[in-house]
């Protein structure tokens, strides 16, 4: 045994052990067993020191810091200092912190050519074109050569549409030309390219009336609003690993949200692909149905109706992460039955552009730019916005199970929130003068069982108006809404931040 540990010995065996074949295993053997024995001195990596303290090794302080900084690299998803630095722009990693995709598989959702989307812009216009000719019958639609002469001779103008024709009608047409590109490969920013070039489109040669300002404003960025939230609740959907039953309900929900979205599915065999892993971008999402009754007392004519509302929380603020266009976003539809043509009471939400995680202490901040939209159309006041800004979310705890945003959790049992809208219009077109607008939302619930809660909002409306050769105004009501709220909270997105 002594002389098998010594390599100087080992060929003293060769010539003792049979022909020249037997002796040329032999001598593999040998090999073999030394080049096992001399890779277990060899290291793929630095190895990581072991995490106990040893005694008579130094200040247990410097030896408990050392340890951290070796489960750091331990658990780092670094290859060694050749990864990507992180960038607003990029992410180093290809999952949320729950497993979900940070972006859509480009294996499975290539982009397309850009003359695909563009014919597709195209046939939306031609589409929304035609409905209106022969089924509305409508007069702005009889359009022709001389129309489209006078559009381009005459110019742009401010339309007096109705307010939600301009404020609805015009944005949802904007997400057919969004999506067009979005779901055929394009970001969000290069599809807000694809919803400018519809409405272009539309203003010149879909409509007999000159191009509206108003509309090139609406269309394109409120259309990349609502388009991208339709976008990302389709891919919360869709699930291509599904078969059967399954397979087709997340189908024909996905198309029904997003049309555009179902019909390129459909022509590029997505529709009927079965993948073996996730190939889409998903985001936790929390749903709040309410039903109830809503009160109005503006002083001359109160009245009383039926409100059902609907609001989608989409996201985790406070993830740790790089920020891309709507990966957090809250949209909330009010509708009221009841109340004349005005059903569509309010819409109002947003969705953050870029931004920057922050923890401070126990406080969790995430602050950026935002895309606000909101939407009024009641009794009280017809009002619709356009917003580009900055916003900032925070989360605090102030106890084991209650926590602070702007709305408080109270344990599981309660929240209560203060929610404050404030406008301020200048009349650029029509009377002028300055316009003071502020809406004031209370509002706390209780929760029943699980999922189902009591709630009581109350809305405070106050408008001051001060215009030029006329005399100032001031108005307001007060409204309040009674409903049941049920809760649909995603288990990788507790709490309600909005």
């Amino acid at each position: 045994m002594n002389t098998l540990r010594d390599p100087s010995h080992i060929y003293t065996f060769l010539p003792f052990c049979g022909d020249n074949r037997s002796r040329q295993k032999m001598k593999a053997g040998y090999i073999l067993v030394f080049l096992f024995l001399s890779s277990s001195f060899l290291y793929a990596q630095k190895p990581v020191k072991a995490d106990t303290i040893v005694a008579g090794k130094g200040n247990k302080d410097k030896q408990l810091k050392q340890i951290k900084e070796n489960k750091v690299d331990l658990h780092s998803d670094s290859t060694g200092g050749n990864q990507p630095k992180k960038s607003a722009l990029i992410d180093t990693t290809l999952q949320n912190k729950y497993g979900d995709l940070l972006n859509d598989d480009p294996e499975y959702n290539k982009k397309y050519p850009v003359w695909i989307p563009a014919v597709e812009v195209l046939g939306a216009v031609a589409f929304t074109w035609s409905v209106d000719r022969y089924l509305l019958n409508a007069d702005y639609a009889r359009i022709g050569p001389s129309t489209w002469k006078d559009n381009l001779r005459k110019g742009w103008e401010w339309d007096t549409d109705r307010f939600g024709i301009n404020f609805v009608g015009h944005p949802y047409s904007g997400t057919l030309s969004f999506n067009a590109g979005r779901s055929t490969g394009y970001t969000y920013y290069q599809s807000f390219g694809f919803s400018t070039a519809g409405s272009l489109m539309w203003e010149y040669f879909g409509e007999n009336t000159r191009p509206s300002y108003n509309d090139i404003i609406n269309t394109p960025v409120s259309g990349a609003f609502l388009g991208e939230i339709l976008y990302r609740l389709s891919s919360n959907l869709l699930d291509d690993r599904t078969r059967g039953l399954e397979r087709v309900s997340r189908e024909l929900a996905a198309g029904l949200i997003n049309p555009v979205r179902g019909f390129n599915r459909l022509l590029q065999g997505k529709s009927f692909r079965r993948t073996n892993k996730e190939v889409y971008q998903k985001e936790p999402l929390n749903i709040s149905l309410y039903a109830g009754v809503h009160n109005i007392n503006n002083g001359k004519s109160p009245s009383s109706s039926e409100m059902v509302n609907i609001q989608l929380d989409y996201g985790n603020p406070f993830e740790k992460r790089s920020r891309k266009p709507f990966d957090f976003f809250k949209l909330r539809t009010d509708l009221n039955f009841g109340v004349g043509r005005k059903i569509l009471d309010n819409v109002t939400g947003y969705g953050i552009l870029f931004g920057k995680n922050r923890q401070l202490g126990k406080l969790a901040v995430l602050a950026g730019a935002f895309q606000y939209y909101d939407y009024w159309d009641n009794k009280a006041f017809e009002l619709g916005t356009i917003g580009l800004g900055g916003g900032v979310f925070t989360k605090l705890p102030i106890g084991k199970t209650s926590e602070l945003y702007t709305t408080i959790n109270i344990g599981k049992f309660a929240t209560a929130s203060l929610v404050y809208y404030y406008y301020f219009i200048h009349t650029y077109i029509g009377q002028s003068g300055n316009n003071f607008i502020g809406l004031l939302k209370p509002r706390v619930t209780v929760r029943l069982a699980r999922s189902l809660n009591v709630g009581y909002e109350h809305f405070i409306y106050s408008a001051s108006r001060y215009l030029v050769n006329a005399p100032e105004t001031h108005t307001g009501s007060v409204e309040q809404k009674i409903f049941l709220l049920l809760f649909l909270e995603d288990k990788q997105r507790k709490g309600r931040y909005n």
